[in-house]
């Protein structure tokens, strides 16, 4: 009988996940949760990485791993998710995005390369903008050049055309992890990727106590932050940059499907040109995969330590 045989059938496989220090950020109305994987070398450079709307900081531990000790990665859990669900709002993108300024003072960060996935690369976008000098190169990870929503649709319509599922989990129990973990490995951008990363990163979102647990995502900082996505504002920060960013774009979507948030024809509808935005494709990855997943996660890295060594060059 192979260790395989014995094993439960759920058991991830993968790399296990790099130890991380979390730290306290005093923030408007109360302290932001900020993980924080340390570089080897005190001088190495340092990536200020935000998360998307429903995750939460650990969506970076296979990037962090990927850095391999070459740059110290902070990630903090936004307000109103894992870490940070207390602290109250305004929400917003805005409101991220100044949190994400408060972070990089209060830790000392000089010009730390800003990188953000999805929710998070439109409040790195918009960061850049509202505290120009605090940052050093973007990198937006699938996110961050948007399009004017359909006026037709209400709040929530909008919502769930922009998350789809992922809203529906916020008003769930589950009776405990095993279960909150079969809620995930169904979902078909992890069916065949999931990793004892991806396992710590969704356990993360838990709160609460066996036989009732939830997502510690806030709904109204979620619906808040959702909407604001299609603020003037946000929309228009990718055309603002005080710098230049690269867009890294999955070439599949949010449930794996074929067509992703962007393609070719979309990125040259957004009018990029003069922007001083460069868009590069990640194959083979999803809406996911193209942070958490082995192949996305080492592209990450290499873009996010080029973008180190392009500022101190």
């Amino acid at each position: 009988m192979t260790t395989a045989d014995t094993e439960p059938a759920d058991t991830p496989t993968g790399p296990e996940p790099l130890p991380f220090e979390e730290l306290r950020v005093p923030v408007p109305g109360g302290d932001l949760a900020v993980l924080r994987w340390t570089a080897a070398d005190p001088g190495a450079p340092t990536v200020l990485a935000l998360h998307g709307i429903t995750a939460n900081g650990l969506s970076w531990g296979a990037v962090a791993r990927r850095l391999a000790g070459r740059a110290t990665l902070v990630a903090p859990d936004l307000r109103g998710r894992a870490g940070s669900a207390g602290l109250p709002g305004p929400y917003g993108i805005a409101a991220h995005a100044d949190d994400a300024a408060a972070v990089a003072e209060a830790l000392g960060l000089r010009g730390p390369v800003l990188a953000g996935h999805s929710m998070g690369a439109f409040t790195a976008a918009l960061a850049a903008v509202r505290h120009p000098g605090r940052f050093g190169r973007l990198l937006l990870v699938d996110g961050g050049v948007g399009f004017p929503a359909p006026t037709q649709l209400s709040p929530d319509e909008l919502m769930t055309a922009v998350i789809g599922p992922a809203m529906d989990r916020l008003s769930m129990v589950f009776p405990d992890r095993a279960a909150y973990r079969a809620f995930w490995r169904v979902h078909p951008a992890f069916t065949d990727r999931w990793t004892p990363e991806v396992d710590a990163y969704i356990q993360r979102d838990l709160v609460g106590e066996e036989p009732e647990l939830r997502s510690s995502c806030r709904l109204e900082a979620v619906r808040t932050d959702g909407v604001g996505l299609f603020d003037a504002d946000v929309l228009a920060a990718v055309r603002h940059l005080p710098g230049p960013a690269t867009l890294l774009w999955a070439d599949r979507g949010l449930m794996d499907e074929p067509q992703g948030l962007y393609d070719e024809e979309r990125l040259a509808r957004a009018g990029l040109d003069g922007t001083g935005v460069t868009p590069l494709r990640a194959a083979d990855t999803n809406h996911y995969t193209v942070l958490t997943g082995e192949e996305g996660a080492a592209l990450v890295a290499d873009l996010l330590l080029k973008a180190a060594a392009r500022a101190t060059g």
